[in-house]
């Protein structure tokens, strides 16, 4: 029998990247047009909630989420999360209440479909490369003054680690945060790694959580080491806390 789970497992994977490239093959002309100008980019989400339902329920999941503060869809916000899956994309916009754009890898710019729409609708960062992070925080501070929220997730990447809960953060949602004095928004994905972590040998159906905490205000905070150290603790401990499995 378990020779069977691990067939299971794998063809529910492929089912995942059919699922993912599928619907923006279809969407593809609409997407096309809402990535050509910034101010259209509220079509783009909008899109990009239709893509990721799909994805989810075909999936097999249940999204449930648990709002401990209220996202207005006018707000600019910079949202935060724990990232363990590629499953983490869709359920962040699944989650939001408000148009976001993300901040993500280059490499995934590569790939097929999914990439041609990334690289059009995100922000891309070569975190190694010091003037791809310039870059990129530039374009970020372009996208909150057009009254676009941001997502990062602040570990940078998935950590190596699989047992690890949370790696530590880089500075950059917090140094924009108070530089554009909006709020931080921290949302923790307890059931992503166990639900369909890197990887193709494990994964299943089922209940995906998310917890939208509280929000952590910038508000009259000045730009300094202390106060960037200080947001980074507060989010890093309200994600923490729903992170258990």
């Amino acid at each position: 029998m378990r020779w069977i789970k691990k067939v299971f497992i794998v063809v529910w994977r492929i089912w995942f990247y059919i699922l993912v490239i599928t619907p923006l093959i279809v969407l593809l002309p609409f997407l096309l047009i809402t990535t050509s100008k910034e101010k259209w980019y509220p079509g783009t989400f909008f899109l990009g909630k239709i893509w990721a339902y799909l994805v989810l329920y075909g999936m097999g999941f249940i999204p449930k989420v648990t709002y401990k503060t209220r996202l207005e869809w006018s707000k600019s916000y910079m949202l935060t999360a724990n990232h363990t899956s590629m499953i983490d994309i869709m359920m962040m916009i699944y989650v939001s209440k408000t148009p976001f754009v993300f901040i993500g890898k280059r490499e995934l710019a590569k790939l097929p479909v999914f990439g041609l729409i990334y690289k059009r609708s995100c922000i891309l960062v070569d975190r190694g490369n010091a003037r791809s992070r310039k870059e990129a925080f530039e374009q970020a501070q372009r996208r909150l003054k057009s009254g676009v929220s941001i997502c990062i997730f602040p570990e940078g990447g998935v950590p190596d680690d699989i047992h690890k809960i949370l790696d530590q953060f880089k500075e950059g949602a917090f140094r924009l945060s108070i530089e554009h004095q909006i709020p931080i928004v921290p949302i923790s994905f307890p059931d992503s790694k166990k639900r369909f972590r890197y990887g193709f040998d494990s994964g299943s159906p089922g209940v995906l959580r998310a917890v939208v905490h509280p929000l952590i205000q910038t508000q009259g905070m000045e730009l300094n080491l202390q106060n960037r150290r200080l947001l980074k603790q507060k989010t890093a401990e309200a994600i923490r806390s729903e992170l258990y499995w």
